[in-house]
């Protein structure tokens, strides 16, 4: 069973109906309980930094999510902003991260005269940087939708698994152990977020627990 964390900020909906859609079994809920004891977590996330983690605290949700992730070592899977919340911190405002990669979230910054605009908005194709959980049978030019403003930069650079050029390589996707993250939709990108949200749904939980970045591991 797939947990989607529901505190008000993200396109549940959406998830939903693509696992479903899968045949895959998930379910969303905001209960501190549910989500402490969950087999696996998504944590999407849409708009701002700041209000995703104040949301997630006034809700009472944190600690749970640690005790799923940090201590349990629950696979999660964080989406969109829900990958930036897995960061140390954001450029876009001064509350903390939930710290399970060693990772800070800053703006995007495009080359003068590149025609290139923030926001990010679109589809653009991924690179995998090196094998992982999520691109293990990754298909070939694979693309997915984007909206973002702001893109994570890892401490270590074992812990960026995919990138996508945008004046610059961006890391759209990170994977520390159990703990991973997209930057793009996968619920928008069609037959590609279909075969990544199976993997994350498929991989044996067992084999997920070897490699987990210093922060993951700072946090258990």
């Amino acid at each position: 069973m797939i947990t989607v964390v529901d505190y008000g900020v993200g396109n549940i909906g959406a998830l939903l109906n693509m696992f479903d859609y899968l045949g895959i079994e998930a379910e969303a809920s905001g209960d501190p309980v549910a989500i402490a004891n969950a087999e696996r977590l998504v944590l999407p996330g849409i708009g701002a930094f700041d209000k995703a983690m104040r949301t997630l605290r006034e809700r009472r949700l944190v600690d749970p999510l640690h005790e799923a992730v940090a201590t349990r070592r629950a696979p999660v899977l964080g989406v969109c902003l829900g990958m930036q919340l897995l960061a140390r911190s954001s450029e876009e405002g001064v509350e903390p991260g939930l710290g399970w990669i060693a990772a800070d979230v800053r703006r995007i910054a495009v080359p003068a005269g590149s025609g290139l605009k923030v926001p990010h908005i679109g589809w653009a194709e991924t690179r995998a940087l090196r094998a992982s959980t999520l691109f293990a049978g990754a298909l070939p030019e694979e693309r997915y939708y984007f909206d973002h403003s702001y893109h994570m930069v890892c401490d270590r650079a074992d812990d960026a698994s995919a990138v996508i050029d945008y004046g610059s390589p961006l890391v759209c996707a990170v994977e520390a152990g159990h703990v991973m993250g997209v930057q793009f939709h996968p619920e928008k990108s069609h037959r590609f977020g279909m075969r990544l949200l199976t993997a994350f749904a498929e991989v044996p939980e067992g084999a997920l627990h070897g490699s987990a970045s210093a922060a993951a591991e700072a946090t258990a």
